[in-house]
């Protein structure tokens, strides 16, 4: 296999795989790139990039609410205007906090950094899962979404500049806080994250466009398709299993991981 295909192959099933959980994309393809030495500029945009694919993904799964966004008709639920003003006020908070904080978010990836936003998030995760124990949930549909919940887990979805924290686990946490059942905070967390990161892909790499050379382009085919295929089964089992679950286990995965990448990239 040659050393393009691997490493296209590794990075795009951990992103895959990662990008729709809770347990921090950004730490994973960290540790990842570091076993294989595939770090520096050129790597930080690649993992970016990557996420093309795992976009592509929710678009296939979550196609007829997509198509749903277009609908002129669709004055309730997620769909038509109110859909596309949810999923606004979902996004805004993030990316103007990103753009007035890139230069410092910069300085969070380091391990100590990415090891606490692992822990700090597990430990919410934790007493999210035992306030909702204790009170029931009021959406029970993506349909159900109001403008409040969408705004609120908007502002949550600003923790995930974190490194380590993670998207999915911020807004996934935010929409069982604000009352939402566990799948539909998840099924929601999938479909707002398609805008973010978009834009977020979209703006690195017009601003590093220049490190590449046609020589790349395998490199980055074959990790945005690995992160399509991955991203596709990591959504089908996760909502497969969160409606059984709660997301305890993955806390528990976070605590564990975080000494590791603390010690381990030192």
């Amino acid at each position: 296999m040659d050393s393009w295909l691997s490493v296209g192959f590794i990075m795009g099933a951990v992103q895959g795989l990662t990008e729709f959980l809770p347990i921090s994309s950004t730490g994973h393809l960290v540790i990842a790139g570091n076993l294989l030495g595939f770090t520096g500029d050129k790597a930080s945009t690649f993992s970016v990039a990557i996420q093309l694919g795992s976009i592509l993904a929710v678009a296939v799964l979550y196609r007829q609410r997509f198509l749903g966004l277009l609908c002129p008709k669709g004055r309730s639920g997620l769909a038509g205007k109110r859909g596309i003003g949810l999923l606004l006020l979902t996004t805004l908070p993030a990316c103007a906090a990103g753009l007035l904080l890139r230069s410092h978010i910069k300085t969070l990836f380091t391990p100590a950094s990415v090891a606490a936003a692992l822990a700090v998030g597990a430990l919410l995760m934790l007493l999210i899962e035992k306030r909702s124990a204790a009170r029931p949930p009021v959406c029970l549909s993506l349909d159900d979404v109001t403008p409040r919940m969408a705004l609120g887990i908007g502002l949550c979805q600003c923790l995930a500049l974190w490194p380590g924290f993670s998207r999915s686990g911020s807004t996934i946490m935010g929409g069982m806080l604000l009352g939402a059942r566990r799948d539909v905070a998840a099924e929601y967390s999938f479909i707002a994250a398609v805008p973010i990161m978009i834009g977020a892909t979209g703006y690195e790499l017009l601003k590093t466009w220049a490190l590449f050379t046609p020589e790349d382009v395998p490199l980055f085919a074959s990790g945005m398709v690995f992160s399509f295929l991955f991203a596709l089964l990591a959504i089908r089992a996760f909502i497969a299993l969160v409606g059984r679950l709660t997301l305890r286990p993955f806390a528990w995965y976070r605590l564990a991981l975080a000494p590791l990448v603390y010690i381990f990239l030192r």
